[in-house]
Formats: C-alpha cells, sequence, structure tokens
C-alpha cells in the first residue's frame, strides 16, 4: 500500500528576503503576519502531529514563505534542530525547505544535510530574464540553473516554483519555463498564478494601467497547456494556486487569477477535453457509464459538476465509475 503524504508547513514570512519582488506580500498571501519562534514551531508540530495516524504515513516538516538559507547560519540551526528528536524517533521522516535560487552554495548544502533536509525548492517562478527583470526578482535564469545543478549533484531532491501571469510573461514564456524545469531534474513544482494584492509595487502599476492579470480562465489554460509536460516528464505536481488566507478572501486581494479551487478548475477543463468526443459525436446512446481512476474521480465529474450537466444535455443517463485499474486519465466509456 501506498504511503500517505503529509507536510507539517512552517511558514516563515520574508525572512531574509533581500529583494521586494513587485507582486510578494508573504504576510497577505500566507496569513503569517509574525515570524514564529523556536518554541511556536514546536507547538505547531505537536498540533498537526495530533491530526495525523501514524499508520502508513510519510511525514515531513516544510519551512515556507520566506528564504530560509539566506537567514543567520544560528537560526538556521534553531530551526533544524526542533524537528531532530521527531526525526530521531521516526515520528517524522525529513525536511523540506524554500529559499532563493542565489541562496545556494555547496557550503549551505554541506550544512542542510547534517539535519536531515531531503527537498530543497527554488522560487524560480520564471526562466526568462525579462520576466525576472520586470518582477525585480533580483535573480537570473543561470542562478536557477546553477542552485538547480548544485541541489542535484548534492543528492537533495529539487522542488522549482513557476509563477504564471508575471509582467512580461505569455504562454509561450509559460511553457518554456515549464519546459526547462524538466530539463533541470526538478522533482517537483509548484504553479502559482500571478495576483494583484494591495500595498504591493504590481498594485500601483495595475491601477496605472501598466499590467494587466490574466483571467481566470486565461490562467485555467495556461496550466491546462503545462501539466502534461510535466507529468510526462514524472514531476510531481504538488499545487496549483495559492493556499486560501483570510487576506486573499478579504481585502488583500486586487485583481487576478485568484480561486481557492483553481486545480480543481484546471482538471476539469482537462477532463472536458477528454469527453468531448462523447458529446460531440453522439451516436444516439441513451445512457454513458465513464469509468476513472479512483484519485480522478471527482475531477472528471467536474467543479461543481460541470462535465457532468455537460453530458446530461446529451444522454438520458450519465453515471461515472471507479476503476481501480485505471491510473492517471485512463478511462474508458460504456454506452447503452
Amino acid at each position: 500500500m501506498q504511503k500517505k503524504h503529509f507536510t507539517i508547513p512552517i511558514f516563515i514570512p520574508e525572512l531574509a528576503c533581500p529583494f521586494r519582488c513587485i507582486y510578494c506580500d508573504q504576510h497577505k498571501i500566507s496569513g503569517i503576519k509574525t515570524i514564529p519562534s523556536p518554541n511556536d514551531v514546536k507547538a505547531i508540530i505537536e498540533k498537526n502531529l495530533s491530526t495525523i495516524s501514524n499508520d502508513n504515513s510519510e511525514i515531513e516538516i516544510g519551512f515556507f514563505g520566506g528564504s530560509f538559507t539566506g537567514i543567520p547560519i544560528q537560526q538556521q540551526e534553531e530551526y533544524l534542530n526542533i524537528a531532530q528528536p521527531y526525526i530521531k524517533h521516526g515520528i517524522i521522516n525529513s525536511i523540506r525547505l524554500s529559499t532563493r535560487p542565489d541562496y545556494i552554495s555547496n557550503d549551505i548544502l554541506n550544512f542542510l544535510h547534517k539535519f536531515n533536509v531531503k527537498t530543497i525548492e527554488l522560487g524560480a517562478q520564471s526562466l526568462d530574464d525579462e520576466v525576472l527583470i520586470l518582477s525585480k526578482r533580483g535573480h537570473t535564469e543561470a542562478d536557477v540553473k546553477k542552485a538547480s545543478h548544485l541541489i542535484k549533484s548534492n543528492g537533495f531532491m529539487l522542488g522549482l516554483q513557476m509563477m504564471i501571469g508575471l509582467p512580461g510573461d505569455t504562454l509561450e514564456k509559460t511553457i518554456a519555463t515549464a519546459n526547462k524545469i524538466v530539463e533541470l531534474g526538478a522533482d517537483n513544482t509548484r504553479i502559482y498564478p500571478c495576483i494583484v494584492i494591495k500595498d504591493t509595487y504590481l498594485e500601483e502599476l495595475y491601477l496605472k494601467g501598466k499590467y494587466q492579470a490574466l483571467t481566470i480562465d486565461e490562467s485555467i489554460d495556461a496550466i491546462k497547456k503545462i501539466i502534461p509536460i510535466f507529468e510526462k516528464a514524472n514531476v510531481n505536481i504538488i499545487r496549483i494556486g495559492l493556499h486560501p488566507s483570510k487576506d486573499l478572501q478579504g481585502t488583500a486581494f486586487v485583481a487576478g487569477p485568484y480561486h481557492s479551487s483553481l486545480r480543481e478548475l484546471v482538471e476539469t477543463k482537462l477532463w472536458e477535453d477528454k469527453l468531448k468526443i462523447y458529446t460531440e459525436n453522439h451516436q444516439n446512446h441513451q445512457n454513458i457509464s465513464i469509468f476513472v481512476a479512483k484519485r480522478m474521480y471527482n475531477f472528471a465529474i467536474g467543479y461543481h459538476a460541470a462535465n457532468r450537466k455537460i453530458l446530461e444535455k446529451t444522454y438520458r443517463k450519465v453515471k461515472f465509475l471507479i476503476d481501480y485499474s485505471l491510473e492517471g486519465r485512463e478511462f474508458y466509456v460504456h454506452n447503452h
């Protein structure tokens, strides 16, 4: 039986970030206003562990939201040391952290090895230098490539996060970034849409008409095109879309493709495309049964049952059923 994977997230907003990217306010994005103390981190771990079954579970701690490897080494050690007793006793398996591409070196990686860090995620966001400059990321495509090579060659799992709809971005550049992430050997990725957040420089550009945010439909279309690139290369897509927070669902959100169920919307569209043949080439069958993999069951039916409703315009009775032998987006249909 495949183990269930759990990540206990510890958000450290903007700690050590030397640049304020034009779109960024980690406090509003994560909903975390203060940097957690070591005691806070321990409390977060204990609270999460109380909700996770030890049976057939693989648990990691994830330090997110800032540039972890840029904070003072003593502070890194304090945070990392909190996890060690849990790892020693087999309660937690490993540590994951996110950082900037220009905050990676052999010395840093040697240090992290001592503390059971398994996965390092880089906020690449784009692998196009024009987009990086316009977004004031403060690093280049070359920095991402160098850091990725160091991470992989030192035996870590590599995560490369990307963002669509940044200033200067295009669909072609988004697809090129996805292909480059695969070429760099990423084990996993996260896909975020760029949204306009209150009190950022991007908001100024937006209000002056110098930046146009993607619509939900445009972001769905772009993500729909890059998902197959990652899936073909076995790059695990950990997340699509920003985590919901009170700020983003309130006054902090200004414009852009923010949706709490963005992944479901994208998956719904992917399945709509796959099932289109059964509405376009209807052959007088009254009933249709569609067999899908367990993991895809809700996606195939669609967000708010969108795909079932489309089929119900053509068929008298529509059934979605699980076939446990199927994987990914494999499916078959019985007409009757």
